[in-house]
This record gives structure tokens, sequence and C-alpha cells, in this order.
């Protein structure tokens, strides 16, 4: 039951409170829906535009060791990456964490082949030292160089994209305190991490915009790197495409199918499964098989709103909490409700263990005032959930009971189960995804 403990590292930046964002519903998750709408292709019919999502136990290096664990509920996808300019020089590389929540390529160094790692550039600054990043969470961090690569997924490819490289050695080595004084766990390797990197597709173009273009610190941040170490945060500009600074979506930077996502899943029955699969179609509106066909689109915040973005607001139990969000990289329900009864077994004592199935009714609402649906049928783990799936749907869990406690106040994370079932959109800010602007969520 080890794999039910809550894995968090998809949940939130502590900037925005959310580097976590996606959405929900829809039908058809075996095959890519159509649609009535004619939206102006941006892309040859000939690309190759979609690949397979995979939630199953998780790269080999999890279940090693005293602290061995099987993954749960994580959408994993492989990409390649190469040298620049070399089409021989590359390593493709599996269980990728698929996260609609946050926006950049991350890859835990050890994963990448030593020959190839020798041949990936570092990011220099305006002075020409070497740039570091490190990136936020509200209970983690992961600190490493910025590399440059030249990335495909699918039939999609960047030239040049910077990623960070979590847990690089030598300058590299020690984390600048101003990342680690927020305190909370190193991830700096495929266990503590729960994949071998991450792929942050969320509704923005760059993973921290003009903030980083500022210098100041922020759930991300980069470092001037010098032979003395990593201290000072500098600032970089926001770009989706060449010359890059931040990391961009990498979605953003295709050439083609570059205003958004779409996520298919199939259901799952409540005592979960080992292994379940699915596909992510790259672009909304830009190929036949990407059409956008939601009956609810739901805007979110701006990168520009004082709420932070990717935000859309949950109605639970009378109370609009406006800083809730859908997320493919948080592997449960996360929100607070104290009438609901917590599970009394010592490895689920954050989870919550209704006597029954339960149903909740959440009613989410856009920027623009559209309502949808957020409901779902929460299940009590310790009874429904069988003890060999890597896959279930319907669990909470009560962020005020995770250590340390999770700033949800104003928050329900939807998080990968309510995408099981549903034909999920993803819209970048500022970008025409079909008949409407990005940045929102569909389904």
């Amino acid at each position: 039951m080890r794999a039910l403990l809550p894995r968090l590292l998809g949940l939130c930046l502590a900037s925005t409170l959310a580097a976590c964002g996606g959405g929900g519903g829809g039908s058809t998750p075996t095959a890519a829906p159509t649609s009535t709408l004619t939206p102006t292709p941006t892309s040859s019919p000939t690309v190759a535009n979609f690949t397979t999502v995979t939630l199953d136990a998780g790269p080999a290096a999890l279940n090693t060791g005293p602290d061995a664990y099987t993954a749960f509920n994580e959408p994993y996808v492989s990409v390649t990456i190469c040298a620049p300019g070399s089409t021989t020089n590359c390593q493709t590389i599996d269980h990728i964490i698929l996260d609609t929540g946050s926006v950049g390529l991350r890859i835990i160094k050890p994963v990448i082949n030593a020959s190839l790692m020798a041949a990936l550039p570092t990011e220099s600054d305006a002075t020409g030292n070497p740039v570091g990043e490190c990136y936020k969470y509200v209970n983690s961090y992961a600190f490493g160089s910025v590399r440059q690569a030249d990335f495909s997924i699918a039939g999609e490819n960047v030239a040049n994209m910077p990623f960070q490289a979590i847990g690089d050695t030598g300058v590299f080595a020690t984390a600048p305190s101003s990342c680690s004084s927020g305190g909370g766990t190193d991830i700096d390797t495929v266990q503590a991490f729960g994949a071998n990197g991450i792929i942050g597709v969320g509704t923005t173009a760059s993973d921290c915009g003009s903030t980083c273009q500022s210098g100041l610190a922020s759930g991300a941040a980069y470092y001037d790197c010098p032979a003395a170490g990593c201290s000072a945060i500098i600032a970089r500009t926001a770009s989706a495409a060449a010359p890059f600074q931040q990391l961009p979506n990498p979605v953003a930077a295709f050439a083609s199918d570059n205003n958004g996502t779409l996520i298919v899943l199939p259901s799952v029955a409540p005592a979960g499964v080992t292994t379940l699969t699915g596909t992510v179609y790259f672009g909304i509106g830009t190929q036949s098989n990407n059409a956008l066909t939601a009956t609810t689109i739901l805007p979110t915040t701006t990168s520009g709103s004082s709420r932070g973005r990717g935000f859309v607001t949950a109605t639970y139990n009378g109370k609009a909490l406006t800083q809730s969000f859908l997320d493919t990289g948080s592997n449960d329900y996360y929100f607070i409700d104290a009438t609901l009864p917590i599970c009394t077994q010592t490895f689920l004592n954050v989870f919550y263990c209704p006597a029954a199935p339960t149903p909740l009714s959440p009613v989410l609402s856009g920027t623009n005032g559209t309502n949808g649906s957020g409901a779902f049928t929460l299940y009590n783990p310790a009874i429904t959930t069988s003890a060999s799936a890597n896959v279930a749907p319907g669990l909470g869990v009560n962020p005020t009971l995770v250590t340390p406690p999770l700033p949800f106040a104003n928050s329900f994370d939807f998080g990968i189960p309510f995408f099981f079932g549903k034909s999920v959109y993803t819209a970048i800010e500022g970008r025409q995804a079909g008949s409407t602007q990005g940045p929102y969520f569909a389904y």
C-alpha cells in the first residue's frame, strides 16, 4: 500500500500556489474526437502530433532499496533529446511525468547518458557564467543546470531548447540558500522525484514570465553560477522561440500544433488497475484529430493576474475557492472538508475514508463566469482500492494533514483522477485555440 502515499511533486509552486493545471471532461477515451468546428490549421496533417500516455508502477529506480515504492496515478510519456545539431548522440527517456500544471522540461541528470550529457551545452548569462535554475514546490525544490538540447516528442521538434538538468554536478552540486531555505525535500533523484523527469505543458508559454524578467525569486528562479557557486538570482527573458532564456513550454515552442494539448484517458473502475494508457494530442483545432469538441470551456487566470496563473474557481460546500486548479501532475484530489472522516491506518492518515462511496459536487467556474461540473465520487482507499493498483479514481487527501501542511485554504486541486474517462484541453495563454483564445481548460 506504499503506492497510496501522496506523491506531491506535481502539486504546486510556492510562488503562485499552483504550478499545476489541467482540466477534465469529454468522452471517447480511445480515439481523438471530431468536431463540426472549422478551425484554421497551423500545421501539416502529415506531422505526427500525438503520443501515448502511460500510468504504471513508474521507473525501476523507484522500487529499489530500503525506501522502495511504486508510482501511483502518475501519467508518463517518453521524450527524446539530442546534442544540438546531432542525429546520433541522442537518448529517448521514458517515465517523464506529463504535467498540465507546470511549464518546461526537467530531467534528473543521472538518467542522461554520460556521452550525451557531456555534449549538452550549459546556457550562459550576460557575464558568460553558466545558468542554474531552482524550481520550488510547496514542500520540495529542484535545483540544477540549464542545458540546451534538440528536443522531440511524437513528430514535434524544438531545436536548442533549454531544459533543467536536476541534480547536476560541479558548480551546480549545491543548491543556493535562497532555493533551499524554504525547507522541504530536495527532489534531485529519480526516487525522490517519482519519475525520470517532468514535462510541463501548462497554460503559459514560459515557466515564469515577467517575474523572471525582473530577476526576483519566485517559484522558478534563475541563478548566475560562477566557479565559486550559484548565489545571485538573475533576470531571464521569456520567449517561446529562439533565442531562449527561460525554459519554454515545449508545446508553445513547436513550429506548429503549438497552442495547447488534448489529453484523452479511459475511465477507471473503483478498485483500480495496474496500468492505464491514453493519448496526448498536441495542438487544439490544428489537425483533424484535435478539434475542439468540449461543451465546457473555462478560461483561467492569466500570468498577470494577482491570483496567479492557471486558476479557476471551485465552489464547494458553499465556499468559492478562487485559487483552484486542474492538474495531471497531482495524483489525487486535494481539498479541505472537516465533515469527512480521515483514514485511521498510519500509511493512509492523510486520506479521506468515507464509510461508503460518497458523491461530491464541486462546481467549477472560469474567469468569464462559465460554470462546469467538478463532480466525482470519493472512495475509501482502505476498502475500495486494490492493493495491487497503480491507478485508481476518487481518492481525496486533506492537505492540512500533509507534512508540511499545504496552503490550500482557498484551493481545490482536481488531480489526475478528474481526467479519467474524459477528453481534456489545456490552451496556452495568448494563443488562439479552436474557437477561443487561451488560457483555458475545456472538457
